[in-house]
């Protein structure tokens, strides 16, 4: 099973971590205020949105949706929240990314904002998104590069907790989800 967010591996680093984050004497239990903690551990629950979103198919589903707005002139790209809206944002309208562009919409424009958008997207800590199926070499090319500055273009799905995680009483054995019979076996 490999880890979908990238750990620090540094010796230092992860000491500083473990020494901020001691809980203080005589308490059971640390409360998490990140309000997007459980879609990370895929716990919370994701919309599941109306069947006209999406004519003739199942209803598209997300916690965060990568968004490709291309116009005549420059070309957009947005991480939406399904809650907060769009999260994270780069457009080769900026002046940093407009100065160092021949044209704000051929495909060397459509590259370098991916790059740029990758490392934000990196920088928030986000690196699973969904995406819509979209069409035309300069958006393939965009795509690509996001998968390699890191990037997953598919969510995981969501854990029932209902379901995955509950004793199963009339055989008395712990049913436990796909992704952690590997671990549990390993133990």
């Amino acid at each position: 099973m490999t880890l979908p967010r990238r750990f620090p591996h540094n010796k230092q680093i992860i000491k500083r971590i473990q020494n901020t984050v001691k809980p203080e004497e005589g308490t059971k239990f640390i409360s998490n205020r990140n309000p997007r903690n459980l879609e990370f551990l895929r716990i919370a629950e994701k919309p599941k949105g109306y069947f006209l979103d999406t004519p003739f198919s199942k209803p598209a589903y997300f916690w965060h949706k990568l968004v490709v707005t291309p116009s005549a002139k420059y070309v957009t790209a947005e991480l939406v929240h399904h809650q907060n809206g769009v999260v994270i944002e780069a457009s080769t309208k900026e002046w940093a990314l407009k100065k160092q562009l021949f044209k704000t919409s051929d495909t060397s424009a459509y590259i370098n904002l991916a790059r740029v958008f990758a490392n934000r997207c990196l920088e928030c800590g986000i690196t699973e998104m969904s995406t819509k199926p979209l069409e035309g070499p300069k958006v393939e090319r965009f795509m690509s590069i996001l998968r390699d500055n890191g990037l997953i273009l598919t969510e995981p799905p969501q854990i029932d907790t209902w379901s995955d995680l509950t004793i199963n009483r009339y055989q008395g054995k712990r049913i436990v989800p796909n992704d952690w019979k590997e671990i549990v076996e390993e133990h």
